[in-house]
């Protein structure tokens, strides 16, 4: 068992400060927003990333080690709990409305962090019960159907025309949210309608997973609907939008500007780690299981998040994913930082 697992423990920070959110008043119902939006995007303006790999001699080791497993794992139960910490919390009478608005965007920022993004990581696995799980994660954001389009449509068509999820040069992030969202949806529906033709099947038959992603979330929702009232229903929506949005935000800044080659009509260069933006800032890798570490992830999806890699050749973010989220929500800062760098590396190419 690798001690250097447990330094993954890190994102239950978040979650601690948002049990605080849920369970205390005043200005600790927003104290994981000033977390991850201030304290952790200031920090990383001081310490420096760390692009060390681990050595090939370790990696096969470490990629076995079952501790980074169950860390996930345990992220799925804390994150049920922490839903229904939120839920039971937001029938309490007397709270001010920026006290509700405040525990809203903490349940969003779970449902983003410990929902989507561990989901992310559990939905590339083979082996079924990680499906499984990376599904109901995404159902505490209504979002099952990501878990279809990513595997089989965005690590298809990454930085290319046709993938509604990178994002194109000089596109605000605001009008990115109704692309990626809306025809993010739609390709769902166009895999699995497809994958049904393929097997012969109808395309509402029960074996369609997009069918059974809306069969489940209408179930789940309707059950918070009759345990905790329309008042709470809305507001758990609130927090799925929030963790929808912050997800549609990462995949803004990863990809945004770079596009693959096209090499004949409709067919493109295989994905390498220079067309996704990379950040080695440690304090964001360990809080979102290695995410920042994008580029080696989309060279080689079936790679676990501990054994993820740097590329020399793949883009830099300015900061880690915290401070680069933030910038993307100022388009103007946004594209004055990061279109230099894309006319940078069309120079060097």
């Amino acid at each position: 068992m690798s001690i250097k697992a447990f330094k993954y423990l890190c994102p239950v920070i978040i979650y601690v400060l948002a049990w605080l959110a849920f369970t205390q008043r005043g200005w600790l119902t927003w104290s994981p927003m000033l977390f991850a939006w201030i304290v952790l995007p200031l920090a990383e303006l001081f310490i420096k990333p760390n692009a060390k790999n681990i050595p090939t001699a370790e990696e096969e080791m470490i990629k076995k080690d079952r501790v980074y497993d169950y860390l996930l794992y345990i992220i799925v139960i804390l994150q049920f709990i922490a839903l229904y910490t939120f839920l039971s919390s937001m029938r309490t009478g007397g709270l001010y409305w920026w006290e509700i608005v405040g525990r809203i965007w903490s349940m969003g920022l779970l449902c983003g962090t410990f929902g989507i993004n561990v989901a992310h990581e559990l939905g590339h696995r083979v082996n079924k019960f990680e499906q499984f799980l990376a599904k109901i994660l995404l159902m505490t954001s209504l979002y099952i159907h990501f878990f279809i389009e990513h595997n089989k449509g965005h690590h298809k068509n990454v930085a290319t025309p046709k993938d509604p999820s990178s994002a194109h040069l000089n596109e605000p992030v605001y009008a990115f949210y109704f692309r990626t969202v809306i025809f993010s949806y739609l390709s769902a529906w166009k895999i699995s309608n497809e994958e049904m033709s393929k097997r012969g099947l109808v395309i509402l038959n029960w074996r369609n997973e997009m069918l059974q992603a809306h069969i489940i979330q209408f179930l789940f929702t309707a059950g918070i609907f009759f345990m905790f009232g329309w008042l709470v229903t809305l507001y758990f929506l609130g927090a799925a939008a929030i963790g929808i949005a912050l997800l549609e935000t990462v995949n803004y800044i990863e990809h945004y500007g770079l596009q693959r080659k096209e090499i004949s009509e409709g067919k493109y260069e295989r994905a390498m780690p220079s067309h996704s933006w990379n950040s080695n800032h440690i304090l964001g890798r360990v809080m979102l299981f290695e995410l920042s570490r994008h580029s080696d992830h989309h060279y080689l999806a079936s790679r676990k998040y501990q054994v993820l890699q740097h590329h020399d050749d793949a883009p830099q973010l300015p900061t880690g994913y915290p401070g680069s989220m933030m910038l993307a929500l100022i388009p103007p800062a946004w594209f004055y930082v990061m279109n230099k760098r894309i006319r940078k590396l069309e120079d060097q190419s």
